[in-house]
Parts: C-alpha cells; sequence; structure tokens
C-alpha cells in the first residue's frame, strides 16, 4: 500500500513539473504601432532554443516588462522616449489560446517610463519614470487590469554632472525580499531612494528615517537586486561603470564592495546596464554596453563580497537587459542596437557562458523577461 502511495505521489510531482512550461517576454521599441511590440516565445529547456509562440501589435514601446507571480498577466511601460507621453500596460496572458491580450493602460505619472515590478501578492504595480525623476504605485484588479494611480512621487534635486545630472531620474524601482520595502536607484540623484511599503494601506509608499542611500558621486545608480539570502543587496552603476554591494537589513543598506564591471583598459564611456544573481547566490551578472558589448561575471563568497571571473560577449549591441531562468541553467539577453536576442547556457560550477541555439531577431529588442508557468 505504501509503495502505491509513494508512486501516486511521484506521477503526481513529475506530472506538475513537465506540464510546466517556461516563457521568454520580449519588449522592444517598436516605434510603429503595426510592428510586433511584445514578442514570446517557448524555451526549450533542454537545448536553449526559443520556438515563437505568440505576439501582440497596436502598442508604443513597451520597453520594460514584468510578469505576474502567477504568470496569467504582463506588465509593461509603454510610449517610452515618446514625448509629452508615458504609460504603463496591462495583458492577460493565455498559454492555452496562445494569446497575449492587451486588457488597460494607466498614465505613468512621469515621462519615459523605464521600469516596472510587481508586489510578491499580485495586487500593486510599481514604475519609475526616467525623464522627470518619478516614482508612481498603482493597484492591481482580480481581472489583471491596472488600476488608478495611488501614489506618485517625484524629485528634482540632482548631482556632480552638469550633462546628465541636472534633475533627477529614476531607474529602477525594486521591491525588498520580503516586500516590506521599496527601493528606487536615482541615476541623476546619485540616491538609492527607500520606503517603507504597507500592502494593507491604499497609499503603501510610507518615509522612512533613512529616506536614501548615497552613492558615489557620478556613480549613476541604475539596476539594483537583492541575493536569496536577503541579506545583500548589488547595484550597478551606469556612469561609473562600477557595482556596489551593501549589507542589508529592514530597509537600510550599508556599502562593503565596491568593484569595477569592466577590465581596467576601459577608462572612460561606460555604460553598465542590468543586473542580476543566479538562483543558486553564487555567481552574479552584469551587463556593459557602449564600447564592450558584454556579460561581466562575478563569483560571491561567503561575505557577499565580489570576485570578477570573466566577460562574455553578448554578440550584439547595446544589451540593455538580461535574464537569467529559474532553473538558472540559461541566461538571455536582449541586444538592442542590433536586434538580436541570444542565448546562453551557464556551468554551474563555474558561473561561465556559453552561447547555445539559434539567435532570435527583433528589431529595436529592448527587454527579456523568463517566467516558468
Amino acid at each position: 500500500m505504501k509503495n502505491k502511495t509513494f508512486l501516486a505521489l511521484l506521477f503526481l510531482v513529475t506530472t506538475n513539473i513537465f506540464s510546466q512550461n517556461t516563457y521568454v517576454f520580449l519588449g522592444s521599441y517598436n516605434r510603429d504601432k503595426t510592428a510586433e511590440a511584445i514578442q514570446v516565445y517557448l524555451l526549450d529547456t533542454l537545448r536553449g532554443k526559443l520556438t515563437k509562440f505568440t505576439s501582440v501589435k497596436n502598442i508604443v514601446n513597451p520597453s520594460y516588462l514584468t510578469v505576474s507571480p502567477n504568470g496569467k498577466y504582463v506588465y509593461a511601460c509603454t510610449d517610452t522616449k515618446t514625448p509629452n507621453a508615458g504609460s504603463v500596460s496591462s495583458f492577460e496572458f493565455n498559454t492555452t489560446a496562445k494569446t497575449l491580450t492587451f486588457l488597460n493602460s494607466q498614465r505613468s505619472g512621469g515621462e519615459n517610463p523605464v521600469y516596472v515590478s510587481v508586489h510578491k501578492n499580485g495586487k500593486w504595480l510599481a514604475n519609475a519614470n526616467y525623464t522627470e525623476g518619478s516614482v508612481s504605485v498603482y493597484p492591481l484588479l482580480e481581472n489583471g487590469k491596472i488600476d488608478s494611480i495611488a501614489q506618485n512621487f517625484q524629485y528634482m534635486d540632482g548631482s556632480v554632472n552638469k550633462e546628465r545630472q541636472t534633475r533627477s531620474h529614476v531607474h529602477s524601482a525594486v521591491f525588498s525580499p520580503k516586500c516590506d520595502y521599496f527601493f528606487l536607484p536615482d541615476l541623476g540623484a546619485d540616491k538609492i531612494r527607500c520606503y517603507a511599503f504597507d500592502e494593507n494601506q491604499k497609499k503603501p509608499l510610507v518615509e522612512t528615517q533613512n529616506p536614501f542611500t548615497k552613492t558615489d558621486l557620478e556613480a549613476g545608480p541604475r539596476h539594483f537586486t537583492f541575493h536569496a539570502n536577503q541579506k545583500w543587496g548589488y547595484c550597478i552603476e551606469e556612469m561609473a561603470g562600477q557595482i556596489s554591494a551593501y549589507n542589508y537589513e529592514n530597509g537600510i543598506l550599508n556599502k562593503i564592495q565596491r568593484i569595477a564591471t569592466h577590465p581596467e583598459k576601459i577608462k572612460e564611456g561606460f555604460e553598465s546596464s542590468d543586473i542580476h544573481i543566479s538562483p543558486d547566490g553564487k555567481f552574479l551578472y552584469a551587463t556593459n554596453r557602449g564600447k564592450e558589448n558584454n556579460i561581466a561575471i562575478f563569483s560571491i563568497d561567503e561575505n557577499g563580497l565580489l570576485k570578477s571571473i570573466g566577460y562574455q560577449s553578448t554578440l550584439g549591441k547595446h544589451p540593455r537587459i538580461f535574464a537569467i531562468d529559474e532553473s538558472g541553467k540559461f541566461l538571455i539577453a536582449s541586444n538592442v542596437l542590433t536586434g538580436n536576442v541570444i542565448v546562453f547556457k551557464r556551468d554551474f560550477k563555474t558561473g561561465l557562458l556559453k552561447k547555445v541555439g539559434k539567435q532570435i531577431k527583433m528589431q529595436n529588442v529592448s527587454c527579456v523577461q523568463i517566467k516558468q508557468i
């Protein structure tokens, strides 16, 4: 009897595993509503091959995407880099019908939205607006639609670089691991802004005694990520081409290291962009655009410190966003200027990358997200 029960449980577990698929979502600066703005691919988790699944048109410049925790909805920054405009949009993703269906849009609360994130409870959406330096938070309805803005904060302070830091430029909006705090790397002000996040309030962003962490001058903090152990945070600095590592606890960041994302021979023209950690917590990856067009690879030691172990070309130009699948087996990079998407297989022991499969072409591809559903 015990054997039969065990086999039944094993069947249910394996059936559930194999019934899940891994989907790759690509956003773009499509510029034209007649062009495919978002494309979705199915990832072959054995070979790394991408197969077209569905797409959507009739929206402009979905420059950054995120997927809801349950995988049913996709949210996008839309009307990015469009003068006097800016919006966030929602889409229903139906794996059975193979459709991605537009639901609704809301104004982004600032020009040039560049980043959206969803609370782990699936009830809140936040976006960062670059040009006007602001953040907006929205309730999400049960049908996946975005409700009207609950809060919008705009910032005016800048920093020392007279060309790029005359005012605030918020570049990402990141929830803490427990989603009880909320971080806003501000390229224009050389700050990582912070709020407490109370999911039960109508206005969830709550000011704290430590409203920001000051970065180095002319750092240009861009994207931010947390380690799986919830003890460390890492911020990539676009203008300085550096990564700052922090000890993290209850909304407080204390810097423990700053390390270059580029070889010593590169002295200027930094355009560092995105940053992610492998699911096993052993390696950190960061992209460099501009002269380099590569992925910097770092190991993470027992104290959260980084050590450079190599670089991998993204085989294209301007790798704005990349993503790592939930198994940690694949890393996928999107190159805006060459309009190509490359799948790399990760070596779990060394952290190094090797191209697999055929590249995908998508004009002005700006973002990639991966979700197992």
